[in-house]
């Protein structure tokens, strides 16, 4: 992105056009919409998503609403945490795990999977 650029329309038109989308989950990725609004908008468009869970178990991802979300987003946050919950991903413990394998595993992933889907790399 470039000063000026709007954040989350350009962010919004790549996850539209991209093939295969990486959630990097956290203990506190749940608490922040944007997070939260790109996993949903990769589930709703129906994108491979490759999971990383970094100190986290994919059964803890919950979505608690403070009833500052409108109904229909945290159902949309609910829908799409549900969806990556049972989705096979990559684990990442920070007190013994190596970073550069994750990341050199993670990559290796993403372009088998981009493959699968056709694209020249």
């Amino acid at each position: 992105m470039e000063p000026g650029d709007k954040m989350i329309e350009t962010i919004n038109g790549a996850i539209v056009h991209c093939k295969v989308g990486v959630a990097i989950f956290s203990p506190r990725y749940c608490e922040s919409y944007f997070c939260l609004h790109e996993l949903a908008l990769m589930v709703e468009n129906n994108k491979k998503i490759i999971p990383i869970f970094c100190d986290i178990k994919p059964s803890d991802l919950r979505f608690e609403d403070d009833k500052t979300c409108p109904p229909d987003e945290a159902e949309r946050f609910r829908r799409a945490l549900r969806e990556v919950r049972h989705t096979v991903g990559l684990s990442y413990n920070s007190l013994d795990g190596n970073w550069s394998d994750l990341i050199t595993n993670a990559s290796d992933f993403i372009v088998k999977n981009m493959c699968k889907e056709g694209d020249q790399i």
